[in-house]
């Protein structure tokens, strides 16, 4: 068995030093030969309101440094188990949304053909809808929790079909999700109509607005979603916005009475002990929150994401009395 990479630590090379790679890990140009691997997705060419995304996958990277190896809460080890790298960016074409997609579902495949389980830095979250094309190639359709303030299931915006507020309407259309397994956390804010939220129930989705999580654990809502979802792949896609503007100022399109950070690490850890495929943390605009904090969240979220995959040696849903 080949040595597993290793975080370049602190106290080997300052933390203002060295790579500027996912936790410092060592880099390599395809997915050859790991078991799980960060991937950049630099794009905000799908954006609707504040741009900026396009910079979160370096602002990301750049604020991971402090993450150490060893999860204190739930004892994973990640890098004891699995061999981990970053493998870059998505080369996507800037000028051409659609380009993109295709460019995205491309590149995923090819990571996905040598059965390896991407993380992704996002980037808008248009991006998951060519991811989950990939994921059901290789997988058939798969179970999705998915933690955002948004439904993101439009049929159009501006007469577009593609945009960051219409992956899940388009994953669906795709057939690439299991309807009976997909949860939609902390929607919230004004809509249109009730539709916004209406149309994935009406679809058999279960759908958590962020008023029921209000002043309560998610732990409880985790050990159902676990039950429901059994032992079915599963995808990951966690908006950064789905957190209360109060910790999470750093993204496009904000909305009060949000979730708060504990509340995103239960619902990460209690996917721990899921069959999980995948992941993306998304819409993390740098430019919006100049302190980099809702960058070291989502590069903490990424880490946790990491340490609840089947192999990572974890304890599932830690909970304390």
């Amino acid at each position: 068995m080949p040595d597993l990479n290793q975080p370049l630590g602190g106290n080997t090379m300052p933390r203002m030093g060295g790579p500027a790679t996912m936790m410092r890990l060592p880099t390599q140009d395809s997915a050859e030969g790991l078991d799980a691997c960060f991937v950049g997705i630099p794009m905000d060419i799908g954006t609707s309101n504040r741009s900026g995304t396009r910079l979160g996958p370096r602002q990301i990277r750049d604020e991971s440094r402090m993450i150490r190896p060893y999860n204190m809460a739930t004892r994973a080890a990640p890098f004891d188990h699995m061999q981990v790298a970053d493998i870059g960016d998505v080369p996507i074409n800037t000028f051409d949304l659609k380009k993109s997609v295709d460019i995205i579902t491309d590149t995923y495949r090819a990571i996905l053909s040598h059965g390896c389980i991407p993380l992704t830095l996002g980037g808008d979250h248009t991006l998951t809808w060519p991811i989950l094309r990939a994921m059901a190639e290789t997988h058939g359709p798969v179970a999705l929790i998915h933690v955002d303030a948004h439904s993101d299931t439009n049929d159009q915006m501006f007469g577009e079909s593609v945009a960051h507020g219409c992956p899940f309407r388009r994953a669906h259309e795709d057939g690439l999700l299991l309807n009976d397994k997909v949860f939609q956390i902390g929607l919230r804010g004004s809509g249109y109509s009730p539709d916004d939220f209406d149309w994935g129930r009406d679809q058999g989705w279960t759908v958590i607005p962020a008023e029921d999580c209000w002043h309560k654990s998610l732990a409880p809502l985790m050990d159902q979603i676990r039950s429901q979802v059994g032992d079915a792949p599963v995808y990951l896609s966690y908006d950064i916005d789905s957190l209360d503007p109060a910790f999470a100022p750093g993204t496009g399109t904000v909305e009060v009475g949000g979730l708060t950070t504990i509340q995103g690490l239960e619902i990460i850890r209690g996917c721990a002990g899921l069959n999980l495929v995948g992941g993306d943390l998304v819409e993390v605009s740098p430019p919006y929150d100049t302190s980099g904090n809702t960058a070291v969240i989502a590069a903490n979220y990424l880490f946790e994401m990491l340490c609840a995959l089947p192999g990572s040696a974890g304890k599932a849903n830690l909970r304390r009395p």
